[in-house]
């Protein structure tokens, strides 16, 4: 579990491998709260990643085929900058959000534009992912923690960046054209997943049913007065 936070921005040393997993080596300063260990979990841009080996410089990763292609760490070239946190631990503030490091998907970074000190960026994502995405809610990309500041039309959406994030982000290398990894809030994908199901034959992937007072009650959310 993560917070969407970045603790460091590293660098793509390289990926190595090819079918059935590969291998991710990050660059990185050490870390402040000790030293990384076999085993733990590192978002990197994002993406959950078990570390099976540290190294002076950073760590390796295994990857499997299907994380991949879910997410845009394939799209990157060696040097390329690094969101970086590691798993949130039981006694730390949850500044952020609450991030599984599970991609969901991929956006596309259609625009960058300045909004007086800030950064805004467009992001136009698949319906599979944009029907998670909602004005004010939390979603991470490429692994931080960002509030969805516009949905001006179906499957696209809108984030601001403030200057540190900015400056302390892989964000700010990012350009028209890139895919960035999308993770949508879970929690909204729960009550998604809960409410799409009631009423449902055991077993049926039903269609999501509108939301209405009456849905909501016999959900537990709402009293029905």
């Amino acid at each position: 579990m993560f917070t969407g936070l970045v603790q460091q921005i590293g660098s793509l040393a390289a990926i190595r491998g090819g079918s059935g997993g590969s291998v991710v080596s990050v660059s990185c300063a050490p870390w402040r709260d000790g030293p990384l260990v076999p085993g733990e979990s590192v978002a990197v841009q994002g993406v959950c990643l078990t570390v099976t080996r540290v190294r002076p410089d950073g760590f390796d990763a295994d990857v499997l085929d299907e994380t991949l292609r879910a997410s845009a760490l394939g799209d990157l070239a060696p040097g390329a900058p690094l969101n970086l946190e590691r798993a949130l631990r039981p006694c730390d503030r949850l500044g952020g959000h609450v991030v599984q490091g599970h991609v969901d998907g991929t956006a596309v970074l259609e625009e960058v534009r300045r909004a007086g000190r800030d950064h805004v960026l467009r992001l136009r994502c698949p319906d599979e992912v944009a029907r998670f995405v909602v004005y004010k809610g939390s979603v991470a990309l490429d692994g931080t923690s960002l509030t969805v500041s516009a949905v001006p039309e179906p499957g696209a959406f809108e984030v601001s960046v403030i200057p540190t994030t900015w400056r302390g982000t892989s964000l700010s290398s990012r350009a028209p054209g890139d895919r960035i990894n999308v993770e949508t809030d879970v929690l909204g994908r729960y009550v998604f997943s809960f409410l799409s199901r009631i009423g449902a034959p055991a077993g049926a992937a039903a269609a999501p049913p509108p939301i209405t007072m009456d849905l909501l009650a016999r959900a537990g959310f709402a009293i029905d007065r």
